[in-house]
């Protein structure tokens, strides 16, 4: 199911293009998450004994395929697609756990680059999928 939106008048645009400290904090706590996903999934490959290490692979775990996950469900309110995107990642992790334990070849390594792929087949897919659409319409236009 799809929401469609109507656009109003052009005061969510003055809301956005206000000056103020908090104004470009968006791009900043994406470009952190994604550093500090990286680096959990570095320490993981590493096998480091930083105490950071747990955290920073779990929230790995989880941002990676949420985000994928998000991106492929832009069309939903930001909330429901929050909602569906992070169960989505857990039910990732649990399925490649669990495959991964029926093959008798678990391990943590294995984890980390199996969640990457799938992270990363799904943000291709999407990618194609949008580059396809845009391809679609200047032919229909």
């Amino acid at each position: 199911m799809q929401t469609l939106r109507i656009k109003t008048a052009s005061s969510e645009d003055t809301e956005r293009a206000r000056p103020g400290p908090g104004r470009d904090l968006t791009p900043l706590l994406a470009g952190a998450a994604t550093a500090v996903g990286g680096i959990g999934a570095v320490l993981a490959l590493v096998d480091s004994g930083s105490p950071l290490r747990g955290p920073f692979t779990l929230f790995f775990l989880l941002a990676a395929p949420a985000a994928a996950i998000a991106a492929a469900l832009r069309g939903l309110e930001p909330f429901g697609r929050a909602i569906a995107s992070v169960a989505g990642a857990v039910a990732v992790n649990m399925l490649v756990t669990q495959g991964m334990l029926a093959v008798h070849r678990w391990s943590v390594r294995g984890g980390i680059v199996a969640v990457t792929a799938i992270s990363a087949l799904i943000l291709l897919l999407v990618l194609v999928r949008r580059l396809r659409g845009r391809t679609t319409r200047r032919r229909n236009d």
